[in-house]
């Protein structure tokens, strides 16, 4: 029924100069991928835009240089040698606004790669664990290539495709990428989960990251009641979590009843579970991004993590002084949507400091480091040494706020960089 092609057939709708799509995350279309990169010698100029990516990127390798050029909408460590060299660049920008830069003929998409489920008794394949950015790329694609994977889940949402779209199609049996960082949660983790734990009240709305600490924040709260989610992806975290009962998603105002996201990375377990289940409900990232549609959520909690924060409260996400490390994403989508929210707490946790020991509280960020989240953002810093709440406070308040959680190790530093930028005057309390 279905017309099936090899990879090396499919990827040949590729030419020089155009520019393509590559599914994102745990939906990386790694099969097609190296098909692909098995034509760098008749190629040139091929400019390839996407968001993270998992697993192995052959289009990056130093060897397709000329024949690829990497154009990052957010740095995935598979990339980031070539983004860093001639061979790619870094696009700042929100994951809320990806779209409008293929609808709006700003970065048009010649050639979408797609990873996708079997289709189903319809002919409707599903982006799976990534609808995020690709709906916006299958809509304005003037070309389609598909790999068909029966390990890809079929999610719910608005993330469908039907088979006839493909201008090739490829069957494959491929694991998805998997990412643990429960594995990873030590002494530091488990302290900030606590913390920020405290802050959570029952019945909030809770968007969260991939990495240590999220996972760790969702440990500490099984002893809630009717917790909801609405975030921009999700780990295996929110699955423990669902499973002890507290997540219930009853109070939530947009999609009660449902976990909404846009994007999932995890391990096999978790791909099984959000296959064909309808408590799982994947969206394009302008609308789950979008402030308008996250302040209407009661008591939103957006947990996000920095690679270092200076002293009045400026937010370096993306970068290493100029060394392009990450990517904007949707920090400042929730950051903001959470202020927003009726009761709600807009949250940036980190580790006081590196695992080589430097602070990542620091009077001035490097030279050459992005500001993702501006400081009249925030309101609730957590370390593993404690909260800071800077809503409100003047310069010099935030930066006594932020030295006292600051690695004990670095505050007399701190505190002399603070006297020497704002004086030795010290406001009453009132």
């Amino acid at each position: 029924m279905y017309q099936y092609t090899s990879a090396a057939e499919a990827v040949k709708h590729v030419k020089s100069n155009q520019r393509i799509f590559i599914h994102g995350s745990a939906a990386t279309p790694t099969h097609l991928l190296y098909a692909l990169a098995e034509r760098k010698d008749e190629l040139r100029d091929v400019e390839v835009v996407s968001i993270s990516t998992l697993g192995d990127m052959p289009l990056a390798s130093p060897d397709c240089k000329g024949s690829f050029f990497m154009n990052s909408l957010f740095v995935s460590e598979n990339v980031r040698q070539a983004i860093n060299s001639e061979q790619g660049g870094y696009v700042p920008i929100f994951l809320s606004e990806i779209g409008r830069l293929f609808r709006n003929n700003i970065l048009p998409i010649d050639v979408a790669i797609l990873n996708v489920s079997e289709p189903d008794d319809h002919g409707y394949c599903s982006l799976g664990v990534s609808v995020d950015i690709a709906k916006p790329a299958i809509e304005t694609a003037k070309l389609i290539i598909a790999q068909v994977n029966k390990k890809m889940p079929r999610t719910h949402g608005d993330g469908h495709i039907h088979f006839s779209r493909f201008a090739a199609a490829v069957e494959v049996d491929e694991n998805l990428p998997e990412v643990n960082y429960g594995d990873k949660i030590g002494e530091n983790e488990l302290k900030i989960g606590s913390y920020i734990a405290e802050l959570i009240e029952d019945r909030a709305t809770l968007q969260m990251g991939i990495g240590a600490i999220p996972d760790a924040v969702l440990r500490k709260l099984t002893d809630h009641k009717d917790l909801g989610i609405h975030t921009e992806m999700f780990s295996n975290g929110v699955i423990e979590l669902l499973e002890s009962g507290a997540i219930t998603n009853s109070y939530k105002k947009k999609h009660p009843g449902k976990i909404v996201t846009s994007f999932a990375i995890g391990n096999k377990e978790m791909y099984q579970k959000i296959h064909d289940n309808p408590i799982f409900s994947f969206h394009e990232a302008a609308y789950v991004n979008d402030t308008a549609v996250i302040r209407k959520n009661p008591k939103v909690v957006s947990i996000n993590s920095c690679l270092e924060l200076d002293l009045t409260g400026q937010v370096c996400a993306d970068s290493i002084g100029s060394y392009h490390y990450s990517g904007v994403g949707g920090q400042m989508d929730f950051m903001r949507g959470a202020a927003l929210s009726e009761g709600g707490k807009p949250i940036m946790a980190l580790s006081a400091a590196t695992k080589r020991g430097a602070s990542k509280i620091v009077p001035f960020l490097k030279q050459g480091a992005g500001v993702v989240t501006t400081r009249a953002h925030m309101h609730y810093v957590v370390t593993e040494f404690g909260v800071a709440y800077l809503y409100g406070k003047n310069l010099r308040q935030r930066a006594y706020e932020l030295m006292k959680i600051a690695h004990p190790d670095h505050r007399e530093e701190l505190e002399r960089a603070i006297i020497d930028r704002f004086g030795s005057y010290v406001y009453p309390v009132r």
